[in-house]
């Protein structure tokens, strides 16, 4: 097997072993058999395009549009014209399987059920880093540096998996890298960072010292990189929680210094909101009026954590929607529980910058600017494209619902699949925490008694101790020490409220948010950092999900738990009949039926329910998607359009030395000739038209500092240009291709890195693109009498050529 070969089989090992790293996330894992049929159809692309040969760049962008073509075949073949080749409708069903995948990947724990979804994130994401791999490693002969996406490939496996990567895991992803730089070889990798391999050199004097030399530090270079890659490795999947979305989506530091600081954030939100929490000035953070005659109960939910994985409490990821009009009926609300509609209008202030809108729950309107989409199983708004809350101004309607003790402890059986997403516990979860809800809630005679007592054990009869100096965590260890050490802050007692109803049954998740802060002196609120806060919610059929403050001296308690609060009647809901505010609003009714405006849109109790139109989400337009992908592409090649010009030209100008006639075998030569010429130019030698080409040769050979075998090499190809100018028969010379490549890797191996990556990139030549089109527009200038010529590049001192 050549050389070439066996390093595209490293480097599809390498991708292989690597992806294996992700094969705990997904169960079953037989998506690993489909990526590695892609992926050896992929790499032999690769390896028939070097064979032809094609010129580099040609050859990635074919596995590219390969790559394509597989993922349509497997993943839209229905939607696909001729059952491969992508069209709008397919194009449209990928990124429908995009965005399901994104979905399936934040709903379900590890191991995830392998959707067709994540079935093409997978497959599409190991064909990507196969793509850079064998491009880097075989077709530009760089194998160290491919070992960075065989890393990516890595720590999103290390991230994702529960306490970072097996090392089994890693020990493959690393022996897959180190097989690669095993296939590249002690000869190519002396020559690591040159995209494009020159010609074996001689073993003579020059090329001796060479080898002693200079060649061993580019060889040491890349181990560097091969052991820094490794290193990254270990260190990265230990950071990469740190970089989680977590509880708070926003952009502030959560330090309170700088714009945007001491705002929730979602670097790290537990941490946040305890630094917050810690801060010694209460910055104010929003501010709001309500036509509610008590505030007490107006939290400000900013999402809504409901997936406990054993490490962690976080949000699902789910599709997004339109803002509607009007939000539909809350979950779980019957028309017999009494509520208020209220108004209010936030202004948040220009420092507080986060994607998710802080709003009373639940809200049944929300007037704001900017651009905010709507998850509808939390009712939560979140910022699209960037938007923020940073200086949002936004009028809200919302109800207060005042359920009574009777109704929620008559409360019925949830349905089945709210119930079995929201009682899942993981297996971690510590047996003490089931004991105590056990323990706690004996004699209760249903799920309302249940919660109120375990919201009574925290908050007063367990001898708990509020204090924000314990460290943060949410996981099944740091609840079993709060339950041992009975000390913590709002995120120890809410998660763990939470994770102990669901061991009773009850479905329960956490809200995350503010309380309702304090007044000022013109009647407005003023929402500070300290008043971050985070509680449980519970799930009861016919009232929804409802409000339970188990934190000691935070917040207030909610008067339906209250042992003598009357029956449906609080110390401070809007009276709309007698608040001339309230009435303007809605005049909404605090009897046993909704809010008039809902009755009028027949959207009040579950009967209501089967005639909703949900809203629809168009997803992304095709036209759209096309013309990002074909901007993508022309910003991607414009760069690239000298470097294709000039590795097409050396094609053709070395596709052959030698012709069947004496006029062919002079065009090739001085093709060769001009290739050299070129060449040099590339690499910052002028051509110079007043030499003879003995002369030039002779410039080239001393300028470019050529080794033996490469001066040699020039000599020949100018002795040949002689023959053909002045010979009287020209004698055919063979081997002249191949005489300019290897001036070309000589004038590459003497020059510096800066050099070399000019002449590749931007070559000087390619200038003669210009002189052709100035030429061809003078020629139909004097043709057609057009207006001047614009000033072009001038050439070179007496170029002509």
């Amino acid at each position: 097997m050549s050389g070439r070969g066996r390093l595209a089989l490293g480097a599809f090992a390498a991708t292989l072993m690597a992806a294996c790293s992700m094969l705990p996330l997904v169960d079953p894992v037989a998506w690993i058999l489909q990526a590695g049929f892609l992926l050896a159809v992929q790499v032999g692309v690769g390896a028939l395009g070097r064979r032809v040969p094609l010129p580099r760049l040609l050859i990635v962008a074919g596995q590219a549009v390969v790559t394509v073509l597989l993922l349509t075949a497997a993943f839209a073949r229905e939607q696909a014209l001729a059952g491969f080749l992508p069209g709008p409708l397919s194009v449209q069903r990928l990124a429908d399987l995009l965005n399901a995948g994104a979905d399936d990947v934040g709903r379900y724990a590890i191991p995830a059920p392998a959707t067709e979804g994540i079935r093409l994130m997978l497959v599409g994401g190991v064909l990507l880093v196969g793509l850079l791999v064998d491009a880097l490693a075989v077709t530009f002969r760089s194998a160290a540096p491919a070992g960075l996406p065989l890393l990516a490939l890595y720590s999103v496996a290390a991230g994702l998996s529960d306490g970072g990567a097996d090392w089994l895991w890693f020990l493959l992803a690393a022996s897959g890298y180190l097989l690669l730089l095993l296939a590249e070889g002690r000869d190519r990798l002396s020559q690591w960072g040159r995209v494009f391999a020159g010609a074996a050199r001689s073993r003579g004097p020059s090329s001796a010292g060479l080898e002693s030399g200079r060649a061993l530090a580019p060889v040491r270079t890349g181990r560097r990189i091969g052991a820094l890659a490794l290193g990254i490795a270990l260190v990265v999947p230990a950071a990469l929680p740190a970089l989680d979305s977590g509880l708070l989506l926003g952009s502030g530091a959560g330090n309170g210094k700088g714009g945007g600081g001491g705002t929730i954030s979602a670097v790290n939100p537990l941490v946040s909101l305890q630094n917050n929490l810690n801060q010694p000035e209460n910055r104010e953070v929003m501010t709001y009026r309500t036509n509610a005659t008590g505030v007490q109960d107006f939290y400000l939910r900013i999402l809504a954590l409901d997936q406990f994985n054993g490490n962690e409490w976080r949000a699902s990821t789910r599709r997004l929607r339109d803002v509607p009009k009007r939000l539909p009926q809350p979950a779980g609300l019957a028309s017999d529980v009494a509520v208020t509609e209220i108004r209010t209008n936030i202004s948040a202030a220009d420092s507080y910058r986060q994607t998710y809108l802080p709003l009373p729950y639940p809200a049944t309107e929300v007037r704001v600017g900017g651009k905010w989409r709507y998850e509808p199983e939390g009712r939560t708004l979140v910022g699209d494209d960037g938007e923020t809350t940073g200086g949002a101004r936004y009028e809200i309607s919302s109800l207060l619902v005042q359920p009574t003790a009777q109704q929620l402890a008559n409360a019925g059986p949830a349905p089945e699949a709210l119930l079995r997403e929201y009682t899942q516990v993981p297996d971690t979860l510590p047996l003490v925490v089931k004991q105590t809800a056990e323990e706690v809630t004996k004699g209760a005679s249903n799920a309302y008694e249940q919660a109120v007592r375990i919201q009574n054990y925290f908050a007063s009869d367990g001898g708990f101790t509020y204090d924000t100096s314990v460290t943060s965590g949410t996981g099944s260890a740091a609840i079993g020490r709060f339950l041992r050490d009975r000390r913590g802050f709002c995120v120890h007692f809410s998660f763990t409220m939470a994770a102990m109803a669901r061991t009773l049954g009850i479905p329960a998740r956490v809200a995350v948010g503010f309380t309702p802060g304090a007044p000022k002196s013109d009647g407005s609120m003023s929402v500070g950092l300290r008043d971050a806060h985070a509680w449980p919610e519970l799930y009861f059929e016919g009232v929804g999900w409802t409000r339970f403050e188990p934190t000691p001296t935070r917040g207030s308690t909610p008067s339906y738990t209250l042992p003598d609060a009357p029956a449906g009647d609080t110390a401070d809901p809007a009276q709309p009949e007698k608040d001339p505010s309230a009435a303007a609003a809605a005049t909404p009714s605090a009897s046993e039926s909704c809010p008039a405006q809902m009755r009028r849109q027949g959207e009040c109790g579950s009967s209501a329910l089967p005639g909703l139109v949900a809203p629809k989400d168009p997803g992304t337009p095709v036209g759209t998607v096309l013309g990002v992908v074909l901007l993508v592409l022309i910003v991607l090649l414009l760069p690239a359009l000298p470097m294709l010009w000039r590795t097409r030209v050396r094609a053709r100008r070395l596709g052959s030395s030698t012709g069947r006639t004496p006029a062919d075998t002079a065009a090739r030569t001085l093709a060769a000739w001009q290739e050299i010429t070129d060449t040099a130019w590339d690499h910052g030698i002028a051509p110079d038209d007043s030499l003879t080409p003995r002369r030039a040769a002779e410039r080239v050979a001393r300028e470019g500092r050529l080794d033996t075998e490469a001066a040699a090499a020039v000599h020949r190809v100018a002795g040949s240009v002689e023959q053909v100018l002045y010979a009287p028969e020209p004698r055919p010379m063979p081997g002249l291709a191949q005489d300019a490549r290897t001036v070309r890797a000589g004038l590459r191996l003497s020059a510096d890195r800066r050099t070399r990556l000019r002449a590749t990139v931007a070559p000087r030549s390619a200038v003669r693109v210009v002189w052709a089109l100035a030429e061809r527009r003078a020629a139909l200038a004097g043709r057609w009498r057009l207006p001047r010529r614009p000033v072009w590049p001038r050439r070179p001192s007496r170029q002509q050529g």
